[in-house]
């Protein structure tokens, strides 16, 4: 058993109750480069005020009675280019590892992801949107750079730097020093506003449409040939415009929401609204002689830096918000189980599958398998027939573990699936569903996926018996042709690629999920006697939609309403006049119609 990286040790880690890592426990291997980005922040945020300490004090020496000291003002210009220098160095050293540390920090991230999505049910992805996994791995990752890269040493400089300066500040005149404050204390009265139970529904709301339009995007992008063959470009964009809509609505909710606040901050921590109050305190102390002239110099220069850390927070108060949201959604999806490994992983006896007392229902939602007991034996095909929403696809989807059942079990070679690791799992048991996703990478990559260490040969077998083989060889690069760069594949050709990787794989068990849905009867009909003479005693379970893969099966099983209700040899069934029965005439009425329609039809020149 290979150890899960995110979860600690102990006895539950077999079994897959585990949680995502915390922020803080994922950031504390970084510590030490936190602490570096803050401490080289600070130097060079303090150092900075050497050349605004210089600038005051030249103002004082050459406003001072008397005869100006020239060595005097020269160790003052001095220690503030001095000063001016230091800021440059450790500033952008801070820069330089904080971006080091951020880009650290992300690889993290998505190994963990990687990791977590690695081992996850598959059927968990069936009930999420592209979108909004692609928006988890990719935006929300990015999302956390300002935090990282930026925030700490911003904010520890922003609070360090006024400090010192408010300490020698109220060295020349606390009451100027108060006075200074008051632009601080308006703009911090003002952020409790920004946090209202109002402006954070309207932040997940803002989140939330952000999400849809990002799935929309992704889902008409991906599907855009589909669209414009099927004529449903119209009803493509509608579905675009009306998450684009909902999008710029919400955003002006949310910016309404804010607008005033934020612009009453900035007002307040304004250059030219600080200088205002200092001008106005400053001059009604010096006309009351109460303050000399000189003295209020320095109130000007360093009373702006004062307002640096509710600016800082003004600013990057998006950004942190922003980075919390996308931590919390990161942290959901680290946190989602992993399919329960055994601890000991026990080798299977054979390749008979028993289904026994089988009950499944998806989440929250009714039972969709109610008691399916079901033996598939060594070396026959079995079909499961049924209507739609019977439960046929959710049935095939257990035997390579995508579910676990909510009860009973399902047995190959007499032990449990939750017995065995996934590696022997998979080493048994292959699959080809009608949804084929294939790699950004060769042909024969793609092929090998199963059996990597697979020679050339082997993959233009497998290809052959697939009926794909003379389709690659009409690709730019033959089976090195990387799929999706130099070349696309039709959904009937990406079905025989996949078809050909389960043939090479050669697994003793086959489930078959509508696997030759794109392919025309001639095609069919070689790849399922391809799949159905392998070299030993495969068992395969197949989903039949046409006549002639029921016809060839060893056994049919008929679903309705998640329940075997009927189950045998075709002819046996036939001759019962039951439900299968009657299944049967239904279809065979309609292939007899869509026939007739085809004939009907007119072909190449002649009149319409």
């Amino acid at each position: 058993m290979v150890n899960d990286p995110l979860s600690p040790p102990g006895p539950h880690a077999a079994h897959g109750e585990t949680t995502g890592p915390s922020v803080a426990g994922l950031l504390r291997p970084h510590g030490r480069d936190f602490a570096a980005v803050v401490v080289l922040r600070v130097i060079g945020a303090v150092a900075g005020l050497a050349p605004l300490l210089a600038v005051v004090e030249l103002g004082r020496a050459l406003l001072s009675p008397g005869p100006v000291d020239r060595g005097h003002v020269w160790t003052v210009v001095l220690a503030g280019a001095a000063g001016l220098l230091v800021r440059l160095l450790f500033t952008a050293a801070s820069s330089g590892v904080g971006h080091l540390l951020d880009g650290r920090v992300q690889l993290a991230f998505r190994r963990q992801l990687a990791a977590r999505l690695g081992r996850v049910p598959i059927g968990w992805f069936s009930h999420r949107r592209t979108g909004e996994l692609a928006k988890v791995v990719g935006d929300d990752v990015s999302a956390v750079h300002p935090v990282i890269a930026h925030t700490p040493g911003e904010l520890v400089s922003a609070f360090v730097v006024p400090l010192v300066s408010l300490a020698y500040l109220v060295t020349i005149d606390w009451r100027l020093t108060l006075i200074t404050l008051i632009p601080m204390l308006l703009a911090v009265a003002l952020v409790p506003l920004l946090m209202t139970p109002a402006r954070q529904r309207e932040q997940t709301e803002f989140d939330a449409a952000m999400g849809r339009i990002s799935h929309s995007v992704v889902e008409f992008v991906q599907g855009i040939s589909v669209v414009k063959a099927f004529g449903g470009a119209g009803r493509a964009h509608r579905e675009f415009r009306t998450a684009a809509d909902a999008f710029v609505d919400t955003f002006h909710r949310w910016v309404r929401g804010v607008s005033g606040v934020a612009a009453g901050m900035q007002t307040a921590l304004s250059p030219p609204f600080v200088l205002l109050v200092v001008l106005i305190g400053g001059a009604t102390l010096i006309t009351t002689g109460r303050l000399a002239p000189a003295d209020l110099l320095p109130f000007l220069l360093l009373g702006l830096g004062l307002t640096a850390p509710v600016a800082a927070l003004g600013h990057g108060f998006d950004d942190l918000r922003t980075a919390r949201a996308a931590v919390g959604r990161i942290r959901d999806v680290l946190a989602v189980p992993p399919l329960p490994e055994p601890a000991r992983p026990v080798a299977p006896r054979g390749h008979r599958v028993e289904l026994c007392d089988v009950w499944f229902g998806y989440e929250g939602g009714r039972e969709v398998l109610r008691g399916i007991d079901l033996v598939l034996e060594p070396g026959t095909v079995t079909a499961v027939v049924g209507p739609s929403g019977s439960g046929k696809s959710t049935l095939v989807k257990l035997l390579p573990r995508f579910f676990d059942p909510t009860r009973g079990s399902i047995r190959l070679g007499g032990v449990d699936l939750r017995e065995l690791g996934s590696r022997e799992l998979y080493r048994n048991v292959s699959f080809v569903f009608q949804d084929v996703r294939l790699l950004r990478a060769s042909v024969a990559d793609n092929i090998a996926l199963a059996a990597p260490h697979a020679d050339r040969d082997a993959v233009v077998r497998a290809a052959r018996r697939a009926q794909i083989h003379e389709r690659v060889l009409e690709l730019p690069r033959g089976y090195d042709t990387v799929i999706g760069e130099e070349a696309g594949l039709s959904g009937g050709e990406a079905q025989r690629i996949a078809i050909a990787r389960a043939l090479l794989a050669d697994a003793p068990v086959l489930v078959l999920d509508e696997a030759t849905s794109f392919a025309d009867p001639r095609t069919e009909q070689a790849v399922r006697r391809a799949l159905a003479t392998p070299a030993g005693d495969r068992t395969v379970l197949v989903i039949a939609h046409r006549l002639e893969t029921v016809a060839d099966a060893d056994t049919v099983v008929m679903l309705a309403d998640g329940a075997i209700v009927e189950r045998g040899r075709p002819a046996e069934l036939l001759a019962r006049n039951g439900r299968f029965a009657a299944f049967w005439r239904s279809h065979r009425s309609a292939v007899a119609d869509e026939t007739q329609a085809d004939d009907d039809a007119p072909r190449g020149d002649e009149p319409r």
